[in-house]
């Protein structure tokens, strides 16, 4: 009995660590996507911004 007793508790220790290092992948992963989305989303930002805004005021001359 007490061997049995000492398989649950180490099972329920295993199950313990496996969901813990489950919800820290998945933390790794989020970070990771939101980086990727946060260079995204700058790298888009500093195309559109060039020194120039708008069209030139004068024509060019031939």
């Amino acid at each position: 009995m007490f061997e049995y007793e000492l398989h649950q508790i180490r099972s329920a220790d295993l199950r313990r660590e496996a969901a813990d290092a489950r919800l820290v992948r998945e933390a790794v992963r989020t970070r990771r996507a939101a980086r990727r989305e946060e260079a995204a989303r700058k790298a888009a930002a500093e195309e559109t911004h060039t020194g120039r805004r708008g069209r030139r005021r004068l024509p060019r001359t031939a």
